[in-house]
């Protein structure tokens, strides 16, 4: 059970991530998903007691909540009209297979969406990216490949140890090579992840991008590209080595 006093004081605020109010009676499921969704950057807190949820969503004002349908300690319906019409709070409803009639009730409540139940984070996180899209970039990893690294809730970019400045769509470019890397990318799926499909191939925006973002990655003209060409297809991200490899030679 969470003290409320130091909840109050803000000892469970989050600092600049996604905040999740998780209600469910069941401790074990509730745990679970909180462990889950710190992997996503995504800050849960779990209340068991409704009761103890609704002061809770005061003091650390959620992006949103999820709310398990069957709550012992309050009907559901009544929690997501509480927490949704009242407090704006935007509330996923957790649901089983016998929890028809309560997801139809929670959604005429003002319910966002529902979502199975046990909770599967591969479920869950496109919710929550849907429910508040400026933030969708806090809920992705930082990536780190070699000495590159790249962390989508801050948009910092480093290389060996040196900060590199990328304006957005190049940011975008690069983490989304980053998580396919030693992968060909087609230009299509560049596109569409980037520009959300609105630009059609035969532009060269893209490459011009590419282009830039190359050289704001190359530190050592002696050094190998990190995203190379593969004709025909796109492009491929080859993650630079974790140690420089030190060549001596021998008088």
């Amino acid at each position: 059970m969470k003290n409320l006093a130091e909840i109050a004081m803000g000892d469970y605020r989050s600092s600049g991530r996604f905040v999740l109010l998780i209600v469910d009676d069941d401790e074990t499921v509730g745990a679970e998903l909180v462990g889950q969704l710190a992997d996503h950057r995504v800050r849960g807190h779990h209340f068991p007691h409704a009761a103890e949820a609704l002061l809770g969503a005061g003091a650390l004002q959620p992006d949103a909540a999820v709310v398990a349908a069957g709550l012992v300690t309050m009907s559901s319906t009544e929690l997501v009209r509480l927490l949704a019409e009242r407090a704006g709070i935007p509330t996923v409803v957790g649901v089983g297979d016998d929890d028809g009639a309560v997801a139809v009730a929670a959604l005429k409540a003002g319910a966002t969406a529902c979502v199975r139940r046990p909770y599967r984070i591969e479920e869950v996180v496109p919710i929550l990216r849907a429910i508040r899209p400026e933030t969708a970039g806090a809920l992705d990893p930082p990536i780190e490949l070699g000495t590159l690294r790249a962390d989508p809730a801050t948009f910092e970019v480093r290389l060996g140890g040196t900060t590199v400045a990328l304006p957005m769509k190049e940011f975008k470019l690069l983490y989304f090579l980053m998580a396919h890397a030693e992968r060909a990318v087609t230009r299509e799926q560049l596109l569409s992840a980037v520009w959300n499909g609105s630009l059609r191939d035969t532009s060269n925006t893209l490459t011009v991008h590419i282009k830039r973002l190359r050289r704001r990655l190359t530190l050592d003209r002696d050094q190998p590209p990190i995203i190379v060409t593969v004709r025909g297809i796109g492009y491929r991200l080859v993650p630079p080595p974790s140690v420089a490899v030190v060549t001596t030679t021998t008088p």
